[in-house]
């Protein structure tokens, strides 16, 4: 099982004379600690000598494990150290760096597997909320939706018929307007 199934084309780093290293994709020079976090971003990087053309990214990985291990946090203890140190001129030599290859290979995919799972855990708990709200919204609008449709009619009325004699009861008489003076004064 390989580290990075599909090799993705390397950044080119050159080493000058002077020992600096120039990113030729940013165009720019860069240290040890710069292609330490590219690669720890998935990046792959090349290192060529400028001079030569010689392919220097084996010596200068090896210088990027040195300086981690000897002022950071060391991942190689010293038996672990020893051991590799015992396997080199070893008939084995090529086994052992298969299996730490292989071993490297699966803890990065169960790493990978562990951060998607945490993933979906972080948005799990959080999608049947998402969901719930959105029903909770839809039932709101379609709730406030049907009370303006039942007050609307009720709007038109204001306890009084426009046109005299309307169809309730007692027509004219459930007007709240005086009624009329009787006409006593007139002859008939």
């Amino acid at each position: 099982m390989p580290l990075n199934p599909p090799p993705a084309p390397a950044r080119v780093i050159r080493k000058y004379a002077n020992r600096r290293l120039y990113d030729a994709t940013a165009s720019r020079h860069v240290t040890l600690e710069d292609l330490r976090r590219l690669i720890a971003a998935g990046e792959r990087v090349q290192v060529i000598d400028d001079r030569t053309g010689e392919d220097l990214t084996r010596a200068v990985l090896l210088q990027i494990i040195s300086e981690q291990e000897q002022f950071g946090t060391p991942v190689l203890t010293v038996q672990l150290l020893e051991g590799i140190i015992r396997f080199y001129g070893n008939p084995v030599q090529d086994m052992l760096s298969r299996y730490l290859e292989q071993g490297l290979g699966a803890v990065m995919q169960q790493q990978r597997a562990v951060q998607e799972q945490m993933a979906k855990a972080m948005e799990g708990p959080l999608a049947p909320l998402a969901e719930l709200t959105r029903q909770n919204m839809e039932m709101w609008s379609r709730m406030q939706a049907s009370m303006l449709s039942a007050l609307k009619p009720q709007s038109g009325k204001s306890g009084r018929s426009d046109a005299p004699g309307g169809d309730e009861p007692g027509g004219d008489d459930d007007r709240s307007d005086p009624p009329p003076a009787p006409a006593a004064d007139k002859p008939p």
